[in-house]
């Protein structure tokens, strides 16, 4: 493996990849196809991967698929530390169990939204949190509360962490300023970046990892981008930033999961279609991500 940032004590560091989970036109999952798709990732400069996110539409799969999807991502990385499953599920007990599976299978970190059952309170929330980190692998706090309606603060997330209930959290909220508000609260908790098109804004202000979505199609260029925003070198981060933008703002949008599979499909990587509710782009949407993925490769970005 080509990565330079993985840190062995804290796996969740560096770049850590959501992966795309390639479909076949019957839109069974062709675990083959995922397993050359994490290879390449970690041999193109990221660090490790994110299994059974939004973007692994893990929604959509059955238990034995997501039992299966962490099997092959720990077996094609040859390390499973380098393999952070997410375990979201409507209820504690589920996502319990979707820990202790990573566990046995030997992630190094796992991923974990709230309850997104409802809207969950503060104490359903530390609850939660504390249910999952007894499975006693790391656990990363994902604060999306544009989808989950939970919000959870840096004063929250403070608290989860005093209680040994995570280590680090992926920041989707998407207002950088709370960057500096968890530091100030939590100084040990690692601040990941969580939304590919605010990558900058938080690797400027501490940011010690990413949750990374366009990696799936341009992974040597934003494994450079990062580590140049994290290093401060603005003279080659800032032009890359600015270049690559076009494209990483879909990570925040409706159609991210689609964006992503259509850029890798013109890149010359697998995406592949989506599984309902999710269809493929069309129209103006398709034309705009199909126009910055090819403008990405026509300025040279792989």
């Amino acid at each position: 493996m080509t990565a330079t940032s993985w840190n062995t004590d804290r796996p969740w560091r560096g770049i850590m990849v959501a992966t795309a989970l390639p479909l076949r036109e019957d839109l069974s999952v062709d675990y083959d196809a995922y397993a050359a798709h994490v290879r390449w990732l970690l041999d193109s400069g990221c660090d490790g991967v994110v299994p059974n996110g939004s973007l692994g539409e893990y929604q959509t799969l059955t238990a034995e698929e997501r039992a299966r999807v962490v099997r092959t991502a720990v077996e094609a990385a040859g390390d499973g530390a380098r393999v952070m499953p997410g375990v979201a599920a409507y209820g504690s007990a589920e996502a319990r169990r979707w820990a202790d599976q990573a566990a046995e299978a030997g992630c190094g970190s796992v991923l974990l939204l709230p309850p997104n059952a409802y809207r969950a309170d503060e104490h359903a929330v530390r609850a939660h949190y504390a249910e999952v980190a007894a499975a006693g692998v790391p656990v990363v706090a994902y604060n999306n509360p544009i989808d989950t309606k939970t919000d959870l603060t840096p004063a929250l997330l403070a608290g989860l962490h005093r209680e040994g209930s995570i280590v680090a959290v992926k920041e989707f909220s998407g207002d950088v300023r709370r960057a500096y508000e968890i530091s100030e609260l939590a100084p040990e908790l690692d601040l990941l970046i969580g939304a590919d098109d605010v990558l900058h804004e938080l690797a400027t202000a501490g940011a010690v990892g990413w949750i990374a979505g366009y990696p799936n199609a341009f992974p040597t260029t934003c494994a450079e981008l990062y580590h140049a925003a994290v290093a401060g070198d603005l003279e080659t981060s800032l032009p890359l930033y600015r270049s690559l933008h076009p494209l990483l703002r879909w990570d925040s949008k409706t159609e991210f999961v689609q964006s992503i599979k259509l850029s890798m499909d013109i890149v010359g990587r697998h995406g592949g279609p989506t599984r309902p509710p999710r269809f493929p782009l069309t129209g103006e949407t398709e034309a705009q991500v199909r126009a910055a993925t090819e403008k990405a490769v026509a300025d040279g970005h792989r």
